[in-house]
């Protein structure tokens, strides 16, 4: 894979990551919510609100990035590379949310590193 199609994945990826914790910080405005019909009242102000808004810019954007990276990368090893996201999550859930990385978590992360670079490196031919 070429440092180009590399760098596409990854713009891909971290705009992606970046969706999910301003979606996670919009709906931290408002806290848990349920299917209830007063529940659901808050979803109109939430759509708007600029987390929420923000989010979803970057996941349109994530899928031009991605369309792009397709066209590029075999899907079999783009695909998988989604899996950076789960470390890039996880660990800025932990600095920005104080949610917790245990000792599980950290090796999980760890089998993830491990197979995304075995993947990054099984186009080179090795």
């Amino acid at each position: 894979m070429s440092a180009a199609s590399f760098a596409l994945i990854l713009t891909g990826v971290m705009l992606n990551a970046a969706a999910q914790l301003m979606l996670k910080a919009g709906t931290q405005r408002v806290g848990p919510i349920d299917l209830s019909f007063q529940s659901l009242s808050v979803l109109p102000g939430l759509a708007l609100s600029a987390p929420i808004v923000g989010g979803l810019c970057c996941y349109a954007v994530s899928v031009v990035v991605w369309i792009v990276a397709l066209s590029r990368v075999e899907v079999s090893v783009a695909y998988p590379m989604l899996s950076i996201g789960y470390i890039v999550n996880a660990i800025a859930a932990w600095v920005l949310f104080g949610e917790t990385l245990n000792p599980m978590k950290l090796a999980a992360i760890g089998v993830i590193a491990v197979g995304v670079c075995m993947l990054a490196w099984s186009g080179r031919g090795a």
